[in-house]
């Protein structure tokens, strides 16, 4: 077995790194050298990658067209080879790949548009999950109040951006016709992510509704996200904002924080 992983990873890094010195006596040419053999596998294997990529993230495909964005995930696929079998799974550190890309830095907003995408690609993927009884909360003890911490349904991201990343995807959904261009210089986007009744939405939120929802996302206790809320917006209503989130039935469970 200890065998059999070490050629795996002797053939992973081959493939990787174009260099078969370490694995051809192990590959039978069957009419071709183990050299052209692997070259075939190696392209068919960065082909369906790449074009994986491009299925997740469209929009940022059509931003640095086709060319760049293959040369994107040529390095990228290099760096963050495959963990598992399912490809939409595949491409959850693009984002943060395009942010130290040199080839992208004249573009900061990108890396934005393409964690917008991946959200929205999770937020599709993500396992069913169903609210829970708000009768349970009026269970809980007075004093345990603020160490409450909730659990989200799956399918749920919170964003923040400097950019309008929310306007830049919707001016690019289709690449024959984008709309007039994005003023990168407007306000940043607060968003929302997540799957209801089976479509993928994504809505702006206020500063102080943003903040206490990240922060409940994250995993802070009530008392925490409360101040963070009320840090952006003194006015902000907690009983409000709480019970916004119940009526949208986005949270799953809750527990009290040791």
């Amino acid at each position: 077995m200890a065998a059999l992983r070490s050629l795996q990873g002797d053939f992973c890094e081959a493939l990787l790194s174009g260099d078969s010195t370490r694995v051809a006596e192990e590959i039978a040419g069957d009419g071709l050298s183990p050299e052209a053999r692997l070259r075939i596998y190696r392209h068919h294997v960065f082909t369906t990658l790449t074009a994986a990529l491009g299925a997740t993230y469209p929009v940022t495909c059509r931003l640095v067209d086709r060319r760049f964005f293959a040369y994107a995930a040529d390095g990228y696929i290099r760096a963050n080879p495959p963990a598992g079998p399912c490809l939409f799974e595949y491409g959850a550190a693009f984002p943060d790949f395009l942010a130290e890309f040199p080839a992208c830095a004249d573009q900061r907003f990108l890396p934005d548009v393409a964690r917008l995408e991946w959200a929205m690609n999770a937020a599709l993927h993500a396992e069913d999950a169903h609210p829970f009884n708000a009768e349970r909360l009026a269970a809980v003890p007075p004093g345990d109040v603020p160490r409450l911490v909730f659990r989200f349904d799956p399918s749920v991201s919170l964003l923040a951006s400097p950019w309008p990343v929310d306007q830049v995807w919707r001016a690019h959904q289709d690449a024959a016709m984008v709309e007039a261009p994005v003023d990168l210089g407007a306000a940043g986007a607060l968003l929302e992510v997540r799957r209801l009744d089976g479509d993928v939405v994504m809505r702006r939120l206020h500063p102080a509704e943003h903040a206490l929802r990240h922060a409940l996302w994250r995993g802070g206790t009530l008392e925490a996200a409360a101040r963070a809320a009320i840090d952006r917006d003194a006015a902000f209503d907690l009983a409000s904002g709480l019970r916004d989130l119940l009526d949208e039935r986005i949270l799953v469970d809750f527990a009290v924080s040791k």
